[in-house]
């Protein structure tokens, strides 16, 4: 196939934070990286949510080989329900991102229609013309990762979110001598994560939000309620640490945050003295200065 192109085909979430999608095209053979949305500006009146446009893929859907997801957040995984409505193809991810997309396949009621796939960091994926492997990424989530593809014309890595943290909340590191070997071997190209890359300074290890946490739980004389995204497993094992840190109880509140911390704890990425987490009974019998709670 000589002098057939490489194509780079972005379907959304480049100049903006959001629906996250890229499509690599070589020949007959088409992947997804990712299937991401993004929430409604102000002026957008009467949009619940903003999804890749999927036409191009439409036109050439024969094509399609699989999907794969860099990680669980919203931004990169939220508009496969409807990706799948549309689409049949193999979906790979980690562990944890896994159960998150079938919670909400099952909220969707398209768990029995997808192909899923659970990947390990440094396994590798024939997916047409293509070779995927995932290999690990410091992120505000666990199980993130990146993607190496050999294409072809060369290997192309494609960062998903990272960030370089030294101190990560549940201890994954970006796995800079991976990175270091492809480089010495040649990459091809390099599509990189650059949120606030235009900014000056570094980005804050996530140690720090939990030592804010822990310092607000502490010093704070009633109940403390924090809203999180339901997918940010990181940031809710955070407060977790900090109620056990301070004496306090959990209460978990918003039908997506039960269904993801059931089951995130189910499969271990979740941790929580018993008795920490509460249900509703139990949570108006606590005093409010012994109380915190988590809710989208």
């Amino acid at each position: 196939m000589a002098g057939t192109p490489l194509r780079v085909i972005p379907l959304g979430g480049l100049g903006e934070i959001g629906r996250n999608m890229m499509l690599l095209e070589y020949g007959d053979d088409i992947i997804a990286i990712d299937v991401g949305l993004m929430f409604p500006e102000e002026d957008m009146l009467g949009v619940d949510l903003v999804i890749p446009d999927f036409s191009y893929l439409r036109e050439h859907s024969d094509k399609l080989r699989a999907v794969f997801l860099t990680h669980g957040h919203e931004d990169h995984v939220g508009a496969l329900p409807y990706f799948l409505r549309e689409f049949s193809a193999p979906v790979y991810s980690t562990r944890l991102t896994d159960g998150l997309i079938r919670v909400k396949l099952k909220e969707h009621r398209l768990l029995d229609k997808a192909e899923l796939n659970v990947v390990e960091p440094g396994e590798m994926i024939e997916a047409g013309i293509f070779d995927v492997e995932f290999f690990p990424v410091a992120h505000s989530i666990p199980d993130a990762c990146g993607l190496i593809i050999r294409t072809p014309l060369g290997p192309v890595v494609h960062t998903g979110d990272f960030k370089l943290d030294h101190t990560p909340v549940m201890d994954q590191h970006t796995d800079l001598v991976r990175l270091g070997q492809i480089g010495a071997e040649g990459c091809l190209l390099l599509l990189a994560d650059s949120t606030y890359a235009e900014v000056d300074g570094y980005t804050p290890s996530e140690q720090l939000v939990g030592e804010s946490l822990r310092n607000i739980l502490a010093n704070t004389e009633g109940r403390v309620i924090v809203a999180t995204f339901a997918s940010l497993i990181s940031r809710v094992q955070q407060i977790l640490d900090g109620a056990v840190a301070t004496g306090r109880k959990v209460f978990v509140t918003g039908r997506s945050m039960i269904d993801n911390v059931a089951m995130a704890r189910q499969l271990g990425y979740l941790e929580a003295p018993d008795g920490v987490i509460v249900g509703v009974e139990e949570m108006y019998a606590t005093p409010h200065k012994d109380l915190v709670v988590i809710t989208t």
